[in-house]
């Protein structure tokens, strides 16, 4: 139970839980996260005709992040634990990014400073806002699954899966996902009067779930969206196409149930190769006989053709070799044979070597190691037909 709280501080930035009477010099360090900043103007010095930045970047419970504005007076600093204006309320938040570099991440987000209206920044933590926030992150465990057994006791078709209170304890904010619409005015009653709080509800996604929850993938690996993923793209199954993969909803779907977002990573590499590549649908012509488009492999820029009366028997090409059969066919000429070197040449042979290793890779035995005969001696064994010699008697 203590490592589950441990967790929630971790999840705010926290290496450790903050202590209210002492400074909090190694409360936040930098780490390895998707939510985790580095400040390359550090060490550069602003010019002096150039205006300072009063921005900072403050952040909250996992993926929230938010900009504020912050008297000079203050003088924040990276990992300064700050109590911000909220609705209602105050909210406690740690300090990520402060100085020129916020503009920049400002503009990178795409938040424009001219066009919005940013809270406040009201002082650093207190002792007494420090007291009440650890309260509160220490709750949330016990508060969600709570949660969850009054919605279960609704019959409500939803799914609670992640809590986060305010820093001065007036407000929760419950993060669920459901499939249909669903009304949830009875649970807000009924949670308000079990924890005495404001009471918040944000729908999410299955994928801003699992980058909640964090797991692990398919690949042995943590899933991207817990670890450095912050933006979903649309994933469709024509990028599956295009990668030639093969379209099993098992193995195209990550745990939230959604296309993998891994599906996007190289799409745009196999897009630019295949504009070289010509169209598969055209018939080649040959004096051997008329071939048709089997499987391609993208990478290695290469496609296969097998023809019309040895199906089973497939001859990978180069693009280019494609491309002189199809200009040959447009001017009405046949070459002899798909491939241009003669009959046992490296290429021919390759295929062949790969049509009869095609059966071992199905092997269950592959990976059985040869049993090594002993290297005992061997009995002699006496030839047939001899028999012992007769015993002499006294």
């Amino acid at each position: 139970m203590e490592k589950d709280k441990q967790q929630s501080f971790l999840s705010r930035g926290c290496y450790c839980a903050p202590q209210p009477h002492t400074r909090q010099l190694d409360v936040f360090r930098h780490s390895c996260n998707k939510l985790d900043a580095f400040d390359w103007l550090k060490n550069i010095r602003t010019p002096d005709t150039y205006p300072p930045s009063n921005f900072v970047e403050v952040r909250f419970k996992n993926s929230r992040k938010e900009f504020f504005t912050a008297p000079p007076e203050l003088d924040l600093q990276t990992g300064d634990i700050v109590a911000v204006e909220a609705s209602p309320g105050h909210d406690i938040g740690i300090v990520t990014l402060t100085g020129e570099v916020v503009r920049l991440q400002m503009k990178s987000k795409k938040v424009q400073p001219e066009n919005n209206e940013f809270k406040r920044v009201y002082r650093k933590a207190k002792v007494s806002d420090i007291e009440k926030w650890v309260t509160a992150v220490k709750q949330e465990d016990s508060t969600m699954f709570r949660s969850r057994e009054i919605a279960s006791a609704l019959n409500l078709e939803m799914k609670i899966s992640d809590v986060e209170y305010q820093g001065d304890r007036t407000k929760a904010i419950f993060y669920y996902t459901a499939d249909d619409r669903v009304d949830f005015r009875e649970l807000i009653r009924d949670l308000a009067d079990a924890f005495g709080v404001r009471i918040e509800m944000r729908q999410i996604g299955m994928r801003q779930e699992a980058s909640r929850l964090g797991g692990i993938g398919s690949c042995g690996r943590e899933l991207c969206c817990a670890t450095w993923l912050t933006r979903f793209r649309s994933v469709s199954t024509n990028s599956a196409r295009t990668q030639q993969l093969s379209l099993n909803p098992q193995k195209m779907a990550g745990q939230c149930s959604k296309l993998k977002c891994c599906i996007n990573y190289e799409n745009a590499c196999y897009e630019d190769i295949l504009k070289d590549f010509p169209n598969m649908e055209i018939e080649l012509r040959t004096k051997a006989g008329t071939a048709f488009f089997q499987k391609m492999d993208v990478l290695k820029k290469q496609i296969g053709y097998s023809y019309k009366d040895t199906p089973g028997r497939i001859i990978m090409l180069d693009v280019e070799r494609v491309k002189e059969i199809q200009k040959l066919n447009a001017e009405k000429k046949e070459p002899d044979e798909l491939i241009a070197e003669s009959p046992g040449s490296d290429i021919q042979l390759e295929n062949d070597l790969q049509s009869r290793n095609s059966g071992l890779e199905d092997s269950l035995t592959r990976f059985d190691k040869p049993q090594k005969r002993s290297k005992g001696k061997r009995r002699k064994r006496k030839p047939k037909g001899l028999k012992k010699p007769p015993t002499k008697q006294l």
